[in-house]
């Protein structure tokens, strides 16, 4: 009961979502686009985000900001940009702890594949039951060979195999990159028994190409996106959150959702 209900705080009736990741800032440098995470959170919502990616400060000190969206709540850290990147993130909030934080989920990663495979799977599936004990669904990020690279590391083959092995430790919700056509999308989608939704990377990229990829994922049967930067680091965020609820939501095409970008 207690997922089902948490869950719905996430998934609009229609059984999509437009998640916005807030969550970048515990690990990499946020500056000088989210100086102000409480203005973009509130205005993002309003705009029509359904959920927010955020960590324990945001949480904390922005919770009205939310107007009342899902929470999905980072678990794991530890690193840092300015660090030498050769450790593997550490769970540094419990799933207890993020109940009583109010977090209506959590996320943690599921890299297999990476030199640290062997800490990040055991600890996604020992949260995963950890969290469910308290009722609180997960999401975990599926990447296969983490952020480490290699020349299969994003095949959709491998992409596949890292969404549904997550399915498999008991995840209720996928994040994890659009593998790059709606044909092989479309494959991972009827191979994974839990929503999945796609992430929006590191990298800038023009708002026709990305919203023609949000439409695309869409179309191959993708519950919807947990997108950040490309988002918040907008000259208008919350316009650019208009266009995609209405990719989303109304089942717009690009044409118009740019048009909602424009206005």
């Amino acid at each position: 009961m207690g997922i089902t209900h948490r869950m719905n705080h996430i998934f609009r009736p229609d059984g999509k979502t437009f998640i916005l990741a807030m969550d970048h800032g515990a690990n990499f440098n946020v500056l000088p686009a989210l100086r102000k995470p409480g203005q973009i959170i509130r205005e993002c919502a309003a705009a029509g985000a359904d959920a927010f990616l955020a960590t324990a400060g945001l949480l904390d000190k922005f919770a009205a900001d939310f107007l009342g969206k899902g929470i999905i709540l980072r678990i794991d850290g530890g690193i840092s940009f300015l660090g030498s990147r050769d450790k593997a993130l550490q769970t540094v909030v419990t799933p207890a702890q993020a109940v009583a934080m109010g977090a209506d989920a959590i996320i943690t990663m599921g890299f297999p594949g990476s030199k640290f495979e062997g800490e990040y799977l055991a600890a996604c599936a020992r949260n995963i039951q950890l969290a469910h004990q308290w009722g609180l669904p997960v999401a975990v990020e599926a990447l296969p060979r983490g952020f480490e690279g290699g020349e299969d590391a994003r095949s959709p083959v491998n992409i596949a195999y890292a969404c549904r092995q997550a399915a498999e430790f008991g995840a209720d919700l996928v994040k994890t990159e659009y593998t790059g056509d709606k044909e092989s999308m479309r494959e991972l989608v009827a191979s994974v028994y839990v929503p999945v939704v796609i992430l929006g990377g590191g990298k800038k990229v023009p708002e026709r190409q990305l919203l023609q990829e949000i439409r695309d994922a869409l179309d191959a049967g993708a519950a919807g996106i947990a997108m950040g930067r490309n988002i918040w680091g907008h000259e208008s965020p919350a316009r650019y959150a208009a266009a995609i609820a209405k990719l989303i939501h109304e089942d717009a095409s690009v044409d118009a959702a740019l048009k909602e970008l424009e206005r």
